[in-house]
């Protein structure tokens, strides 16, 4: 299977930290309107595509926001003051360059010495800033005003076996999403296609949708950090191991119903996979499985080196064996 990754390229480009998705949703409301019933946005901006059907409520999630910063203060020598949307890490973020929706571009640095301290480990967003060039607090108002929001500035790149970019949490579970609209699988389910919005800052969208449609059975496509790095303690994935499906996060317990329907439908098809265990974090299934009387739901994961940096790095035969895992699960 070849990935369209032009398409995934041009996600991960478009910035939409949580509650500015309304481009990334264009974006994907225009290629995939064709292949579905019917497409609309709720009133929290979830875009959510229908492929209607006779059979149970199937409700598929994928998050279009990503993390990104807002401007707090900007001081008189005219450097920014930043608080988190999102989980961010401190120290994986100075010397990172930093995107405003107006064009402008800053640096990120801290306050501390890094050379002669050792606060590193302790170091917290109150004690960096954003360095956009300006002298004065009167230079820096005339390009950004308080309240405005970053992301990351960092190229997108790719080989024959892997991919890097900013906030591939979570544009490849939306790429995913809409690669299986397009194949246009014959099946019984009454399927709800669900981009989500805000689950950087609390799966916010996903309540919303959940309430809303309230499905049989609920799957979340998301990253997991890869646990196959030097001093990694979060996961036990690996990239290049297969599609992870998800027994466990602080959030959701994955229903025995869901792990069965995942595993037996990767063993029928010969699809490579691996067991996920996250230790820190969530994603829309933690309410997607709470939600009214409560659904039946799990994660099919994507394992991801450097989460929640600028440089995110995937598998391509990960993505490959998740999508053949969705696809199988959802055929007649």
């Amino acid at each position: 299977m070849e990935l369209n990754t032009a398409f995934l390229k041009n996600l991960c480009g478009i910035a939409s930290p949580s509650s500015t998705e309304e481009n990334i949703s264009e974006v994907i409301k225009e290629e995939v309107s064709k292949y579905v019933d019917e497409v609309y946005s709720d009133a929290l901006g979830n875009l959510i595509a229908h492929k209607k059907g006779t059979g149970k409520k199937l409700m598929f999630s994928a998050h279009m926001d990503q993390i990104g910063l807002m401007i707090t203060n900007i001081d008189e020598s005219g450097f920014l003051k930043f608080s988190s949307v999102g989980g961010l890490i401190p120290f994986t973020l100075i010397g990172q360059r930093i995107i405003f929706s107006n064009g402008v571009i800053g640096i990120i640095d801290s306050e501390v010495d890094l050379e002669t301290s050792q606060e590193l480990s302790n170091l917290s967003l109150n004690k960096l800033y954003i360095d956009i060039g300006a002298t004065s607090k009167e230079e820096a108002v005339k390009k950004i005003e308080i309240g405005e929001m970053g992301t990351f500035n960092a190229e997108y790149y790719e080989n024959d076996d892997i991919i890097i970019s900013k906030s591939i949490d979570d544009r490849i579970g939306c790429y995913m999403l809409t690669e299986v609209i397009k194949e246009q699988i014959e099946t019984d389910y009454d399927i709800y296609y669900v981009f989500t919005v805000q689950e950087e800052v609390g799966c916010r969208g996903a309540i919303t949708a959940t309430y809303q449609i309230e499905p049989d059975l609920g799957i979340a496509l998301d990253i997991t950090p890869a646990g196959d790095t030097p001093g990694t303690k979060n996961s036990n994935t690996k990239i290049g191991a297969g599609a992870a499906i998800k027994l466990m996060d602080p959030t959701l317990m994955t229903h025995p119903q869901i792990k069965r329907l995942l595993t037996d439908k990767a063993k029928e098809n010969n699809i490579k996979y691996q067991n996920e265990i996250m230790h820190r974090g969530g994603t829309d299934s933690g309410e997607i499985h709470i939600s009214k009387n409560g659904v039946p739901s799990g994660d099919i994961s994507i394992p991801t080196r450097h989460a929640h940096t600028a440089n995110e790095m995937i598998h391509k035969s990960d993505v490959v064996e998740s999508i053949k895992l969705i696809k199988a699960i959802i055929k007649k």
